[in-house]
């Protein structure tokens, strides 16, 4: 490798440290948000509910402490490098089984590196793992071009993994994780050897005749979903108008994203049914100190002109449903464009399954991978 080549593919340590001014910063911003009226036993149907985003921010102020979580983080092995002429951040944790597959697992919207805590020490102990900040999301920090699409995030993933110097391994991911590994699987089918998904969207279309009444309960879910992402359709035409509310106030992004955890997660009346709060404002703070609502939101532009439309794959792909997800999977339409070899259906659990149920995904992960065999 030459010197030139060397510099250009250099992997650099890296350490979460968020300036004290910056943390200063969000609690003064909290102190003194705008709070607007809620219209009187609206409860979630009109959003979230003030009361409760007001009980949340004030623990974010008084009580949530970003410098332990920033710990956690810092616990693992992370660094960066350029692909394309953006920065890439990643944790690189490596299993004590020196001849362990390795598995990048990728993260969606509004989520981040933070979704994945809870089950790197079970899956580390079978797998080495890549865990990347996608480009505009979090530590890899806002993208610097356009075009920044699934395709190309794969085409990152395959190179980043050359990089490390694995010839060999799989890919896990939810969210836009999903389409992400899925198109890695692809792209690279060389060297994957297998992609787990938690998401999988299936278009109602085609031949509807092998259809059963199960399989159409869950197409009208899709549709159900449709009616309700309204979100998706500001961030894949306008996402820079309302970055601007997001970037500027801390409670207008809290409610962004912890209105989607009680949407999307096995929660009844609210997030921290399913998920932890502090958790859950980890995830909200690294948005908010990476300064990444817009360009995290601009991935549903970049990706709209390929939505619903997914190609062919002949790589051996696992689906594990759980039963809260944002909209549920028909395995039969599946089938048509995947090499489904596993399909699992859990009883509990949601959208944001590495931080609802790590323990159930990491043994099903382990299960997928652990029974390939060798290619």
């Amino acid at each position: 490798m030459s010197a030139a080549t060397s510099a250009t593919e250099a992997i650099t340590p890296f350490r979460v440290e968020i300036p004290q001014a910056d943390i200063d910063d969000l609690r003064a911003r909290l102190a003194g948000a705008r709070w607007p009226t809620d219209p009187p036993g609206a409860g979630w149907d009109y959003g979230v509910p003030v009361t409760y985003l007001r009980e949340l921010a004030d623990h974010w102020l008084h009580h949530y402490d970003w410098r332990a979580w920033e710990a956690k983080l810092n616990a693992h092995p992370q660094f960066t490098t350029t692909i394309d002429g953006q920065t890439v951040h990643f944790l690189h944790v490596r299993s004590t089984k020196a001849d362990a597959l390795p598995i990048v697992l990728t993260h969606g919207w509004p989520g981040s590196v933070v979704e994945f805590l809870d089950v790197i020490e079970p899956l580390s102990r079978d797998f080495h793992l890549v865990i990347p900040s996608i480009p505009g999301f979090g530590f890899s920090g806002p993208t610097g071009d356009t075009g920044w699409d699934v395709p190309r995030i794969a085409r990152a993933w395959a190179e980043l993994m050359r990089r490390l110097g694995y010839d060999r391994y799989g890919a896990q991911g939810g969210d836009w994780g999903s389409p992400i590994s899925r198109e890695l699987g692809i792209v690279d089918a060389e060297h994957v050897v297998g992609v787990h998904l938690t998401m999988l969207l299936t278009f109602p279309g085609g031949d509807a005749s092998e259809l059963t009444d199960a399989d159409f309960e869950r197409l009208a879910g899709h549709d159900a979903f449709r009616e309700k992402s309204g979100y998706a359709q500001i961030q894949s035409t306008r996402p820079h108008t309302v970055a601007y509310g997001l970037h500027d106030s801390p409670v207008g992004q809290l409610a962004w994203i912890a209105e989607k955890f009680k949407e999307w997660t096995d929660s009844t009346d609210r997030p921290e049914d399913a998920v932890d709060r502090d958790l859950l404002l980890t995830n909200v703070s690294v948005y908010w100190f990476t300064g990444t609502a817009g360009s995290s939101a601009r991935l549903y532009k970049e990706a709209a002109a390929t939505w619903g439309r997914p190609r062919p794959s002949t790589t051996p792909t696992a689906v594990a449903v759980f039963p809260h997800e944002i909209t549920l999977p028909v395995r039969r339409i599946a089938e048509r464009t995947d090499n489904i070899v596993r399909w699992t259906e859990f009883d509990r659990g949601g959208h944001f399954a590495a931080m609802e149920q790590p323990e159930l995904l990491a043994e099903d992960i382990r299960g997928f991978f652990t029974g390939l065999p060798a290619r």
